[in-house]
């Protein structure tokens, strides 16, 4: 079929199918029982930290503001209100490639002080795993395209990031279920200054 001959709306709607059929393969490899451990983890936490860069930092927020409409004591990290870490805390850390400077410098000082680490990324062995007493691992490729990734024909780590936020939110569907938190309980705490 001649290039020009393509409409547009078929065009992109083969994209959005690529796209999804991306996170399903990724989905498929992500251990089921790594988001039970770290919902777990969270329901009995005393106070939530989250940390990411660029566009995980972005899924550390998204994360962390479902996680304050569920009821839990969440700060993100770098906030000017975030408080320090302490010994008993639980940190949330998001890196794809598990190498992110800034990422893995928090996830140290957090355990340094006795802070539980968990970490979301693509590589178990990274130096972000290391402190991390939980590695939720998803399989997705990221900027540096390394082995035993999912391929994708996204840009940069796109694909982590999509399967990142719905695996955070699954985490916190269970959160809400075990909580008996629903729709209207979760929006009476959203934001009314908007």
């Amino acid at each position: 079929m001649n290039e020009t001959n393509v409409d547009p709306g078929e065009q992109q709607l083969d994209l959005l199918d690529v796209v999804l059929s991306e996170i399903t393969t990724v989905v498929q490899g992500v251990k089921r029982e790594d988001i039970e451990r770290l919902a777990d983890v969270l329901a009995g936490a005393s106070r939530i930290f989250a940390t990411g860069e660029g566009r995980s930092g972005l899924m550390a927020k998204a994360f962390a503001m479902r996680l304050m409409h569920l009821g839990l004591p969440v700060h993100v990290v770098g906030e000017s209100t975030t408080p320090s870490v302490q010994r008993g805390d639980v940190l949330v850390a998001i890196s794809g490639s598990g190498t992110t400077a800034g990422t893995v410098r928090v996830a140290q000082q957090a355990a340094a002080v006795g802070a539980m680490v968990h970490v979301v990324t693509t590589d178990p062995d990274s130096p972000l795993a290391s402190p991390a007493a939980t590695v939720l691992v998803l399989p997705a490729a990221t900027k540096y395209r390394c082995p035993g990734e999912a391929m994708t024909v996204q840009p940069l780590s796109s694909l982590f990031d999509q399967v990142t936020h719905v695996a955070l939110d699954v985490v916190c569907l269970l959160l809400a279920t075990r909580r008996k938190i629903d729709n209207a309980a979760a929006a009476a705490a959203h934001a009314n200054t908007e």
